[in-house]
């Protein structure tokens, strides 16, 4: 079978492509460049990678191909990337990258050049039970990446090869060693490419311009002054710039809500503070990978960030959205985030999450508008 594989230049994509040729596939490699580098993202690693990816595929005898979807890239990912940070919501690009660029940019480049399926070097795993695609957890639950993946459905499941989702990365990086494939001591890539190695607030402040405004605490007490509020996330400690005050209890200071309206950052005393936790969120429009709730209201557990531990809860699925409602009190439930469902080790779907209930008494940036 003839296979495309998304190499990156990455020691995870050069094993898999490895796998799959050790395998008796047919393989071959795309190497995708999404984003043009230009004095406001500062340097990226995409020349680096390049070439990483070409003599990985050299040493594996695997034919080579090259594509740029930086035009697609920023009008299906960093454009609502952007307007998110301007509605003060948090977005995650890795999700949406996913369900435009690789898994269907890519999947119709793979076709067209010939594929059968397309493969990467995501840790997460594909089967099929009773006539439908599941998406799995990765066998190394600290390298799993199926929350990233839940935005997909049966078509790109039926497409996709996870090569690595059986193995953990210690063995990954010896099979790459034995190999002699030259990424085996490559260091894992973190962090969004474009913006380089840069302060992630220079960066947004070079596309979304500063609007300094009131920083207060839940009482309405005047305590400072913030750059713009698109500029912090709910449970950051770091950067917000508030010293010693009288009165004060000692403990760090923490944004615990934001209004774009008003142009006023919420900010609160302890990691644990009532007003950072909630019971209950909604979400937009849902993801289902068998392409349909399993039922009208079910309980599951669920992820609000990547790498969380799972949490039980209750979902309610609405026409257009979900009301999820959590055993236990969340803390830095973010909108903009996703909420990923899992039964087990398949990944039901997720959503984007609209907004958070104010359980313990909330902020208006908490709320639906």
């Amino acid at each position: 079978m003839k296979v495309m594989l998304g190499i990156s230049g990455g020691v995870d994509s050069s094993v898999a492509a490895l796998l799959l040729q050790q395998a008796g596939h047919e393989v071959e490699g795309l190497f995708m460049q999404n984003w043009e580098e230009d004095e406001r993202s500062g340097p990226c690693t995409t020349d680096a990678d390049r070439k990483d990816a070409v003599a990985v595929c050299g040493r594996l005898g695997i034919p080579f191909h090259a594509r740029n979807f930086a035009a697609e890239y920023w009008d299906g990912v960093f454009a609502h990337f952007l307007d998110e940070y301007r509605a003060g919501r948090t977005p995650n690009p890795d999700v949406l990258c996913n369900r435009e660029i690789k898994f269907k940019t890519f999947l119709h480049e793979a076709q067209a050049l010939g594929a059968e399926k397309i493969a990467t070097g995501h840790y997460a795993r594909v089967d099929r039970r009773d006539g439908r695609y599941r998406l799995l957890r990765a066998v190394d639950a600290a390298k799993d990446q199926s929350y990233f993946l839940h935005a997909l459905g049966q078509q790109q499941l039926s497409a996709t090869l996870f090569p690595l989702g059986g193995i953990e990365k210690p063995r990954v990086r010896e099979l790459a060693r034995e190999a002699a494939l030259p990424t085996h001591a490559k260091k894992d890539s973190t962090g969004i490419c474009f913006i380089g190695e840069r302060d992630f607030r220079s960066f947004l402040a070079q596309y979304i311009p500063a609007r300094p405004g009131e920083m207060r605490t839940p009482e309405g007490e005047r305590i400072g002054e913030h750059q713009g509020v698109m500029y912090y996330t709910l449970g950051q400690r770091n950067g917000l710039g508030i010293g010693g005050r009288h009165g004060a209890s000692g403990e760090a200071w923490f944004v615990v809500g934001k209004n774009v309206a008003s142009n006023v950052l919420y900010v609160a005393q302890g990691g644990e503070n009532h007003w950072l936790h909630s019971h209950r969120l909604e979400t937009e429009t849902p993801s289902w990978v068998a392409g349909e709730a399993p039922a009208p209201h079910f309980r599951c557990t669920a992820r609000t960030r990547y790498r969380q531990l799972d949490q039980a809860c209750e979902v309610t699925v609405h026409a257009d959205r979900l009301e999820v409602r959590f055993d236990e009190p969340q803390r830095a439930v973010t909108p903009g985030q996703s909420v990923v469902l899992y039964d087990g080790e398949a990944c039901l779907g997720g959503a984007v999450i609209a907004a958070t209930d104010a359980t313990y008494g909330g902020l208006p940036p908490l709320l639906p508008s």
